[in-house]
């Protein structure tokens, strides 16, 4: 973990607590929580979070490198933001590029594909000057957090053109998303030819999350899932972003149900949280009327 991560980042987070965060001088955690104070809580249990979020990702890691699984899932991780010295927007340690480097030790290539909202940064960052590891990610871009993630950002040195951003406006709805979403990634599978692929599949992409501001139904933001499966390379999914809750678990059920070609319910069966999925207590969800901004001349000029 260390040959990536600052080694003092994991003996900081597991120091840190309500108490302690607040009493001692904040020299310390200045530069892994940054300007993150607001963004990133701290409370007793975050090591054995962490830990075990990063621990699901090395050994699902593992088990594609050894065969043992072709799709591996971990709706824990996905953590994007964060960096190799700092913490960053709700992301403590970047499970992600820890899984990838694990993958590089078997695979001489990886790709990396973001559907969260928002730009995929400390995974870019972490492979930006290399070309054994493709990026892309479809976000939201424009005064909109991290910032980052222009057409023009493609890559240093030997990782120059092997980092991919398609920036979207407001409103973009399924058949938008797909009619980028599918070509792109075709065109990758074909030139790139991974050994492995890792997706995250943030949930904050979806119509009516409390921080997004895209269209896409749970059939659209699964149909992502379904098409990187359809390529038949060993695959790990990881979760991500998301802040209606109940519109993750639907997103994230459904999608287990479609890498185990299982089609689910649409009735959600009764349990302890039923009262959340309220008034309808279906799977699915219905997008809004808002306004598409991503015209057609714009996909087709930024494909």
């Amino acid at each position: 973990m260390t040959l990536w991560l600052t080694r003092a980042i994991p003996q900081i987070i597991l120091a840190t607590t309500p108490e302690s965060y607040s009493d001692v001088s904040p020299a310390p955690y200045w530069y892994i929580f940054a300007n993150q104070l607001a963004n990133i809580p701290s409370y007793q249990i975050i090591w054995t979070l962490t830990a075990q979020y990063l621990t699901a990702c090395s050994s699902g890691a593992r088990k594609l490198n050894q065969g043992n699984a072709d799709i591996c899932v971990n709706w824990a991780g996905g953590l994007h933001h964060a960096k190799k010295s700092e913490a960053s927007g709700f992301c403590y340690i970047n499970d992600i590029v820890l899984a990838i480097l694990e993958l590089l030790t078997y695979h001489h290539r990886v790709l990396y594909v973001d559907i969260d909202i928002h730009h995929g940064d400390g995974v870019e960052e972490a492979f930006y000057n290399t070309d054994r590891v493709m990026t892309a990610s479809f976000h939201k871009y424009g005064e909109y957090f991290p910032g980052t993630g222009g057409v023009k950002d493609i890559g240093v040195n030997k990782g120059k053109k092997y980092s991919i951003n398609f920036p979207l406006m407001d409103g973009i709805d399924d058949q938008s998303y797909q009619s980028i979403f599918k070509p792109i990634m075709s065109k990758i599978m074909e030139t790139f030819q991974p050994g492995a692929v890792v997706l995250q599949c943030g949930a904050d992409s979806l119509a009516g999350d409390r921080l997004g501001c895209f269209n896409l139904s749970l059939k659209g933001h699964a149909a992502c899932v379904q098409y990187m499966k359809s390529f038949n390379v060993p695959l790990m999914i990881l979760g991500g972003g998301g802040y209606t809750v109940r519109n993750v678990a639907r997103c994230w059920a459904n999608e287990t149900g479609v890498l185990l070609d299982e089609k689910l319910s649409e009735e959600i069966p009764y349990n302890e949280y039923y009262e959340y999925y309220g008034p309808d207590f279906n799977l699915h969800i219905t997008p809004s009327n808002m306004e598409n901004h991503n015209t057609k001349k714009y996909m087709e000029d930024t494909k």
